[in-house]
């Protein structure tokens, strides 16, 4: 993400949102009060048996008491994964945990409890029979709330019809059923709302039913039950695989992974997007990006270097891509002879890593796609490059009239992938050789034209996503530079000093994990892909 892109005025999208937040509210609790109802109808219905005396299986139900969740002992029990519930596992006891997704009465002697794990649900069936399971057992699966915790032993069994309400094709037939931790009767957010595809909700307006849309402010307000929801577990999962790949790719190619300090001196990109405080008396600034330090460490010898961490950025920017705190994936290498070398490595860990987020997380995106419908990312076996100029020539030649020597806005970029896509079939590729004046004070100026920089930023579905650049390298220039954009030098005078002693040419990039993952799963927030964003107008929950 780049340091230099302008503020912007909230989206329509997010000003409707915040419009409807009243409405949606009201619906919601309408919805809330009517669950209520049906699930004290279905509570009654239980209630109605007669229940004479003590009854003889009551150590096979009930809650457990905290005393024996205290660490108390080690039991030996074994719990099965609800993934890897299958007709395998035919007439065999398990014993699973998981939350009661879904409770339902089927008159006065039955009834189902659906429970969740990690995004895979099964369903168990409480039948009454004598030795087996009471009325009382049934009446207290009925009295659970829903997202409860809850040990389930039974016994696994194989339906003669496919099972439409849960991912496992077996049920396991209650022996014992106890609840570990109850949530309350009514929950801020139904999760079977918050899973629900706008597809859905157009499809029941049209069949005259209204069904609850719950929106994104009311989804982070209660972030802890929205990303419960099968999408956003698949979400994370993708974003925790980006993670891994990026490190595994580069340690694969000698690079050393670093960590840098989050508090310095003096800005680290330039402009006034910085948080600034006070640090022992002392003014700091809450790091931009790690590109001071990971400059440093290349004069320090190391090489090559990554970092995956925190970066801060104090733009004022309501827009779907921008974050005020986001996961920064930076990378900074020795270059031998030319810029393109960083490039290269770009160009091969992006496309191992879109093929590895194919071959392994089939599900998690199948899971997205279901909430979030998308088409899956084209790109090329070796990564489309073009110059800044070429790109400004296809806009020009499609009437689309750009400054040359200015960055590209959000509508040209999407213009210019469209136009990349229609003719080199990609939707990923990089642009390089970008005017000097709208690069950070530390790009490495053309040899042949100062108006230009060796520079490039790198595309997914007409956004950008990367920033990189050969370094300056040598500190009087670096001084030079430093001066012209406007940076007090002597807030970074140990960086400058660092490239007095000796220092290789170098260059490198910076990744956004967040924008990353809400391209390739073409979203259309950058909040999505967030697990608690940071953006001008939230620091809660």
């Amino acid at each position: 993400m780049s340091s230099e892109e302008p503020s912007q005025n909230p989206t329509d999208e997010e000003n409707s949102e915040k419009k409807l937040s009243k409405k949606e509210a009201a619906k919601i609790e309408r919805q809330r009060k009517r669950q209520e109802a049906a699930a004290l109808s279905a509570a009654a219905a239980v209630s109605a048996v007669a229940l004479d005396g003590e009854d003889p299986l009551a150590a096979n139900y009930g809650e457990i008491p905290l005393n024996d969740l205290q660490s108390k002992e080690i039991s030996g029990k074994k719990w099965t994964d609800v993934k890897d519930l299958n007709d395998g596992l035919k007439d065999q006891a398990v014993l699973v945990r998981g939350r009661a997704q879904a409770i339902r009465a089927v008159g006065k002697k039955m009834a189902f409890v659906v429970v969740r794990k990690r995004g895979f649900t099964v369903q168990c069936v409480l039948t009454v029979a004598q030795d087996v399971v009471s009325s009382q057992m049934v009446k207290f699966a009925t009295s659970l709330s829903r997202e409860s915790i809850v040990d389930i032993e039974g016994i696994v069994s194989v339906p003669a019809q496919p099972i439409t309400g849960a991912s496992q094709q077996v049920e396991i037939q209650v022996r014992k059923l106890y609840c570990v931790n109850m949530a309350i009767p009514t929950l801020p957010i139904n999760i079977d709302d918050a899973a629900r595809s706008e597809v859905e909700i157009e499809k029941a307006l049209q069949a005259g039913e209204q069904l609850v849309r719950v929106n994104q402010d009311t989804r982070l307000n209660y972030r802890v039950l929205d990303i419960r929801t099968p999408a956003n577990q698949g979400i994370f999962r993708i974003q925790c695989q980006i993670e891994n790949i990026f490190r595994q790719f580069l340690l694969s190619e000698g690079f050393v992974g670093i960590h840098t300090p989050k508090l310095i001196a003096g800005s680290s990109e330039g402009g006034s997007a910085v948080f600034r405080l006070d640090y022992k008396g002392t003014p700091a600034c809450l790091a931009q990006s790690p590109q001071l330090h990971k400059q440093m460490s290349i004069c320090g010898d190391f090489g090559r270097v990554f970092e995956i961490g925190p970066v801060f950025r104090a733009e004022d920017s309501f827009t779907h891509r921008h974050l005020c705190e986001f996961t920064g994936l930076d990378v900074e290498m020795e270059i031998n002879e030319h810029y393109s070398e960083v490039m290269d490595i770009v160009d091969r860990l992006f496309v191992t890593m879109f093929d590895g987020l194919n071959e392994t997380c089939s599900k998690e995106l199948e899971a997205i796609n279901k909430q979030y419908p998308f088409e899956p990312l084209k790109y090329l076996r070796q990564t489309l490059r073009l110059t800044f100029e070429e790109g400004v020539q296809m806009l020009k030649e499609s009437g689309v009239d750009v400054d040359p020597l200015g960055d590209l806005n959000t509508e040209s970029e999407r213009k210019l992938g469209q136009l990349v896509l229609e003719k080199y079939g990609t939707e990923f590729y990089i642009l390089h050789r970008y005017p000097l004046g709208v690069r950070p004070f530390y790009t490495m100026p053309c040899y042949d034209d100062m108006k230009y920089s060796n520079s490039f930023d790198v595309f997914i579905r007409g956004e950008e996503i990367i920033s990189g650049a050969q370094r300056v390298h040598v500190p009087e220039f670096l001084t030079e530079r430093a001066q012209a954009c406007g940076i007090d030098v002597n807030t970074i005078s140990t960086y400058i000093d660092s490239f007095r002693y000796g220092a290789p040419p170098h260059g490198g990039f910076g990744v956004g994990l967040e924008r990353v993952v809400m391209l390739f799963c073409a979203l259309n927030n950058i909040r999505k892909t967030s697990l608690f964003p940071r953006d001008p107008q939230r620091i809660t929950p």
